[in-house]
Parts: structure tokens; C-alpha cells; sequence
């Protein structure tokens, strides 16, 4: 990763664009706050822009409310005059939804920092890599090889949070030795990996814990008992005042079951509805994403479909997984 060219772009530019994808998790914003962060303390002009609304699980990693939700008649003018726009923690520029039209055409330089698979073409610069845990850690490097600010607890804090989550709270693939060697440093700046946690999954809502009771309910197995899928309505979300941002990590639940490799979880939305894969092994659900115009991680991916019917789409989107998956699974 070529950090110094980062470095020179930061440093020879005076005004800046923070964004991130619709439905922002904790590698997303922490990312936001780490890298405004940064900026800030270089003296440098800095907004955080989003499609959504931060989650309410997520809003003590903004402490100082920096965060802006996305409005036309307020931000345009603003995002097409700003020098560099940052796409932090994706890399596919439908991905910030009523951002899109705004950001291709303003005249700042696009930069992308993320660690996510098959990038389509949206800015000059890309600082991706796949084999990071978390966009976070990426921006923990960058940090640390160019020396550009101390690491402290204000920048810390969000970096850990971005990948504590990223990682499964450090259970998935990219938990290596070096990852906790990175961890070790920021909990030396005084970050708190207990008040991480609880902030993050234990204080939830009750409407988030009456749905996931509700979401369990729904589980069902499927392509010779490899496969689980869980399916929630918008009804369901309206019965219990829940959020989609409610269902993060839900989909995790699909492969608790005994024999099962790969998991789906459906959400009906009010502009139509969104799939999320979860798969064990080498079995590489972003490519059966992307049959779908969806992506991400080979275990993590994941689709959105606008204006369309779910229960009009779950049968064939089964059938093709089911299809999929005996591609890499012997009887």
C-alpha cells in the first residue's frame, strides 16, 4: 500500500468529504471518526456526510456529533467544492444511494480507502486491500507507517471498535498474530475493550431483541440440510418500531445450525429488499452475490434489490444458492 502518496494528498489540500455506505456498521463510521480525526488535527476543513443515519448503537463513536445526514438542498454545494472526497469502507459507488449523482460530479479527487472485493471504477486513487480485517486497520497503517499524527485514545477508540466488529469480536479469518500486535498498541493509548463491547451488543434496544426473537422464529433449512435462511418482513420491523440497522449481525445466526455451511438472511424494505450471504469454509459467497449486483467479503457478502418483490424473489434466489453450493460440496 502506497500510504506516502495518501500522505501527500492529505497534506497538499485544504477541504474535505468524509462518506460511507448506506447503513453505515462500526468499521464504517469508525473509520469516518478516525480519519476526521486526523484531518482535523492537521488543521484541514473536514465534513462526514452520510446516506443514513448513524445507528443509534453506534452514536457514542461520534462524540462530538460531527456526523451529517445527507441532504440535498443543504450539502451539494458543499460536497462539489470540497478538494478531496473520501469513500471510506466501500468501493462501489452505488453504494451511498442519494449520494451518488452528487459525488461523481463533483470536481474534488476521489479517494477510496476500503478492504472489500471487486471495486468498480469511481476515483483517481484506491487504497484497497483485501487482506486487512477492516478499513480501520487500514487507516491504524497508514497512521503508524507515515507517522502523519500521534495515535492516541481519540483515534484508537474507533479503530479498535472498527475492527473488534469487522473481525467477530477477533474470531473470523483475518485474526492473525499481527492484528493483535496492532490491538496491543491501541489499548496501550487506554482504549477500554470491555466498554467497547458493551456499547456496541449490550445495550441494545428491547425492539431489537423482540425482533431477533421474532427473525429466529423464521429459520429454516434447506439444500440437503447445508443451508439456512431467515427472513424478516417489513411487518415484522414495524411490529416491534425496529430499524434495519436493528439487524446487524442476524444473519450470523444462519450458521449456528448443526451442518450448515451457508446462511441467508432476507429484509423486506420499504423500497424493496435486501439479501445477506454468510457462508464457512472456502465456500466464496461473493461471487454468488455478485450474480445478483451485490459483493464483499468471500465468507461475507451480500445484495440489495430497489422496488422489487421479496416473496416474489426468495424462491429463486434459494434455488440459485442451492444451485451454487453444489459447485463446492461433494454428497
Amino acid at each position: 500500500m502506497k500510504f506516502e502518496i495518501l500522505k501527500d494528498i492529505i497534506q497538499n489540500n485544504k477541504s474535505y468529504l468524509l462518506t460511507t455506505h448506506v447503513n453505515p456498521d462500526a468499521d464504517a463510521i469508525g473509520s469516518e471518526i478516525a480519519l476526521y480525526q486526523v484531518l482535523k488535527r492537521l488543521g484541514k476543513s473536514v465534513i462526514i456526510i452520510n446516506h443514513s443515519e448513524t445507528p443509534y448503537n453506534l452514536k457514542f463513536l461520534d462524540v462530538d456529533n460531527v456526523i451529517e445526514k445527507y441532504n440535498e438542498e443543504l450539502h451539494n454545494t458543499k460536497i462539489k467544492n470540497v478538494d478531496v472526497l473520501f469513500a471510506l469502507d466501500f468501493n462501489r459507488i452505488n453504494r451511498i444511494v442519494s449520494m451518488q449523482k452528487v459525488f461523481s460530479e463533483s470536481g474534488g479527487m476521489k479517494v477510496c480507502i476500503d478492504h472489500h472485493q471487486d471495486k468498480n471504477k469511481f476515483a483517481e486513487h484506491y487504497f484497497i486491500d483485501t487482506n486487512y480485517s477492516a478499513t480501520g486497520e487500514i487507516i491504524y497503517d497508514f497512521i503508524i507507517q507515515t507517522g502523519i499524527v500521534k495515535l492516541d485514545k481519540q483515534i484508537a477508540y474507533p479503530i479498535y471498535a472498527a475492527i473488534m466488529t469487522d473481525t467477530g469480536s477477533f474470531r473470523f479469518e483475518r485474526t492473525t498474530p499481527q492484528l493483535h500486535r496492532k490491538i496491543a498498541d491501541m489499548l496501550e493509548t487506554g482504549v477500554d475493550p470491555g466498554e467497547v463491547y458493551d456499547k456496541l451488543y449490550d445495550e441494545c434496544k428491547l425492539s431489537k431483541l423482540q425482533l431477533l426473537g421474532d427473525a429466529l422464529s423464521t429459520l429454516k433449512i434447506t439444500g440437503a440440510g447445508k443451508i439456512c435462511v431467515m427472513t424478516i418482513t417489513r411487518e415484522s420491523l414495524d411490529k416491534f418500531n425496529a430499524f434495519e440497522s436493528d439487524t446487524e449481525n442476524f444473519v450470523n445466526y444462519t450458521l449456528s445450525v448443526e451442518n450448515v455451511v451457508l446462511g441467508i438472511l432476507f429484509i423486506e424494505l420499504k423500497d424493496g429488499f435486501k439479501i445477506s450471504f454468510r457462508s464457512k469454509g472456502n465456500i466464496p459467497v461473493n461471487k454468488l452475490a455478485g450474480e445478483f449486483g451485490g459483493g464483499g467479503h468471500t465468507n461475507a457478502s451480500g445484495a440489495r434489490f430497489f422496488n422489487l418483490s421479496m416473496q416474489e424473489y426468495i424462491p429463486i434466489i434459494i434455488q440459485k444458492t442451492e444451485e451454487y453450493l453444489l459447485k463446492f460440496i461433494k454428497d
